[in-house]
């Protein structure tokens, strides 16, 4: 049986994050000065947010990757409609095996650490690695990455498809960052309205296809995907898994 195609969540979503428009304009703040900078977004989607950090560093240049093409697509055509299409190349590749033409200053890695693969409970460190390993000596990294906000219950874990050792503290991830040589120079948690902003976002997708095909073949698979991820999300980790913004400061 083929899925049947959803709305993109670009229709519903500013940011593919729980990031609200003052915390988006602060942390793109955190990665300057950007003069003549070349700034890559691993996992970037739509890359709405690589697109308004090049809009406050006219002279920085940008790459954007992600496996998506409908979102690469969305944010070729954004660009375009922004004059941005000079200073910035998006392109449908794996991360883990993709270069950037140009050094980059800064990378943005926002809750995409898992494009690098592997075991999930060493994507953090591995992103880390790969990060530093693409950055120019004293460049940047905005990660973006998951963490507990209080230790969950037997029953939130069981209700959600995260290992409880996929995540530590706040604390854990700031030491974790350290261990891989970067120093933090600024951190930032999403709140719970944008958390609920971003999931509203993945929901309403589902939700509006199955009130628009009602006697679809694909009507049952569609109600049990959106079913299973509201009980990931409110049996879950609603109020418990937090995400954190993090600007780090590479040897």
């Amino acid at each position: 049986m083929t899925t049947p195609e959803i709305a993109p969540l670009h229709e519903d979503l500013t940011f593919h994050g729980p990031l609200s428009e003052e915390r988006a304009t602060r942390l793109i703040h955190s990665l300057h000065p950007l003069d003549g900078a070349h700034v890559v977004d691993v996992g970037c989607g739509w890359a709405e947010f690589l697109l308004r950090t090049l809009e406050s560093a006219p002279t920085a240049t940008g790459s954007g990757v992600d496996l998506d093409a409908t979102a690469i697509a969305h944010a070729q055509a954004t660009a375009e409609a922004r004059g941005l299409e000079e200073r910035v190349s998006l392109e449908v590749a794996d991360v883990a095996r993709w270069q950037p033409r140009t050094p980059a200053d800064a990378i943005i890695v926002n809750g995409a650490s898992q494009v690098w693969g592997g075991d999930p409970l060493q994507h953090t460190a591995n992103a880390l690695t790969a990060a530093k390993n693409l950055l120019s000596p004293r460049g940047k990294l905005l990660l973006g990455e998951g963490f507990w906000e209080r230790e969950p219950t037997a029953e939130q874990l069981a209700a959600m498809p995260i290992p409880r050792d996929q995540y530590g503290s706040l604390a854990d991830l700031v030491d974790l960052a350290h261990a891989h040589g970067y120093r933090l120079l600024a951190v930032e948690q999403a709140n719970l309205d944008e958390w609920d902003v971003f999931e509203n976002g993945h929901a309403l997708a589902w939700e509006r296809w199955l009130r628009d095909h009602p006697d679809s073949e694909h009507a049952a698979e569609v109600r049990t995907k959106a079913d299973r991820h509201r009980t990931y999300r409110l049996r879950g980790w609603r109020g418990m898994l937090g995400l954190a913004y993090l600007t780090l400061q590479a040897p």
